[in-house]
């Protein structure tokens, strides 16, 4: 079975690389917003600081969010509910391996591609604009964890979601929907610490800000060691959440597409 992931991954990364501009355009408009936010607040900051961050912050903060968003946003939740209405999934079940492995492992060919791009421009980006971190040893470690637990929050949360077309023609309305709330909740507008007192209260108990906003918040150092750990326990219970929700309606989805001739 692992055997089978790997050449799944390696056939469609190279499936990906035939379509290497197009991607690159796509992940070039994923960092239009943080971009433009970038600006908005290091020129508002100026010479001093807002709620404790100065302009090189504020470059810093966004700089790590691009590379963070792109790294967990998970692109193929939009094409499950394609498959499950047309049909689609039908040569997926035939596979000798779980159909999700053919979702993690477009996941994990399209990183490889967007990286090829992001890693260059944000290098770029990060000589011209000078960004101010105070890095640390302990938050780069465990930054890596965060990480990958945005990423699988992200992409589990996600894909229940898309698992709803079993049900419902309009499923991918959530999927849109997840993506609002992750711009306003996850620290895209703004970092969480500027956002009105109820959105604060909101980013902190829904799972938008640790798919996202968390990660980069770990690695630019302003997260105290009670708010590290509580912000571990809540990816992490989060996640159990979204991946129970999956395994749940896979299992009864599946069953629903056999019974009417999927």
């Amino acid at each position: 079975m692992t055997r089978g992931g790997f050449a799944l991954v390696r056939g469609l990364w190279l499936s990906w690389l035939q379509y290497r501009s197009f991607f690159f355009i796509l992940a070039f408009g994923w960092m239009i917003p943080p971009l433009i936010y970038l600006l908005v607040w290091s020129t508002a900051a100026g010479d001093g600081a807002i709620a404790g961050l100065t302009r090189g912050e504020f470059v810093a903060y966004y700089l790590v969010l691009i590379l963070v968003n792109q790294i967990t946003y998970a692109q193929t939740n939009w094409t499950v509910g394609d498959l499950i209405r047309y049909g689609q999934m039908n040569r997926i079940l035939l596979r000798p391996i779980p159909p999700i492995y053919d979702a993690l492992a477009s996941e994990f060919a399209g990183k490889v591609v967007y990286l090829v791009f992001d890693l260059p421009i944000l290098t770029i980006l990060a000589l011209i604009l000078r960004p101010e971190m105070d890095f640390r040893l302990e938050n780069g470690l465990a930054f890596i964890p965060a990480l990958v637990l945005a990423w699988a929050l992200r992409f589990f949360w996600g894909y229940w979601l898309a698992l709803l077309a079993f049900w419902a023609t309009r499923a991918d309305a959530l999927l849109a929907l997840q993506d609002s709330l992750i711009f306003l909740l996850a620290g895209q507008v703004a970092p969480i610490a500027l956002l009105p007192n109820a959105m604060q209260i909101a980013a902190k108990i829904l799972p938008f800000r640790y798919m996202v906003a968390f990660p980069v918040e770990v690695l630019t150092g302003q997260l105290s060691a009670p708010d590290l750990s509580i912000g571990f326990a809540a990816q992490i219970g989060w996640l159990v959440f979204a991946f129970a929700l999956y395994a749940v309606l896979w299992r009864v989805g599946v069953r629903r597409y056999s019974a009417i001739g999927g």
